[in-house]
């Protein structure tokens, strides 16, 4: 990086661009180093060493959004914000679509809360599928409103997981806890 001056120049500069302050952007390329072992790059492999991960059963998808081409804008404005936003919560909507029909299901959401909650042994299948059903009726509520008797509520669409997810900052929602430090947003 060159003389110290220059290193604070540097800072300085990523702070400018970027809203992060001189402190975070310090703490982020401590973090950087000490999960890619001082190295240049963090590798996919870098991510064997996040012991919160270790046992994730969304590891692999975690893992795959750091490693997402799209580009990251700087000094984004409100619009923009608002893409990227959105961007976020399509990756995180495809999480659960698993056959990528453009809609959650429940079976598919029974199987991602199975899987989210099969490390607890206070849990039976019976529990598991009672907090997914719930929770798929909460999200027809939202989206639908009430509804008849006979209605079906045939899956969550994007339009829906927008509706679920607005008002909720989900960076301060999904984060990761890198090595012993603390928690990071987790940006794709």
């Amino acid at each position: 990086m060159g003389s110290s001056h220059s290193v604070l120049e540097e800072i300085q500069e990523l702070a400018d661009k970027t809203g992060f302050t001189s402190d975070q952007i310090e703490n982020l390329h401590r973090r950087f180093k000490q999960l890619s072992g001082d190295q240049p790059t963090i590798r996919k492999e870098n991510f064997d060493r996040i012991p919160d991960l270790e046992f994730n059963p969304i590891r692999s998808k975690i893992v795959r959004a750091f490693f997402d081409k799209r580009p990251i804008e700087m000094g984004m404005d409100d619009e923009h914000q608002d893409r990227f936003r959105k961007q976020k919560l399509k990756f995180l909507f495809h999480m659960y679509d698993a056959d990528s029909d453009g809609k959650i299901t429940l079976k598919e959401y029974r199987n991602v809360v199975q899987e989210m909650l099969s490390g607890n042994p206070h849990l039976d299948k019976d529990s598991v599928r009672s907090i997914a059903d719930g929770a798929m009726m909460e999200a027809a509520s939202i989206c639908v409103g009430q509804m008849e008797p006979d209605q079906v509520y045939e899956g969550i669409t994007f339009e829906d997981f927008l509706k679920i997810w607005e008002g909720i900052d989900i960076e301060t929602k999904m984060h990761v806890r890198f090595l012993t430090m603390e928690p990071m947003a987790i940006c794709y």
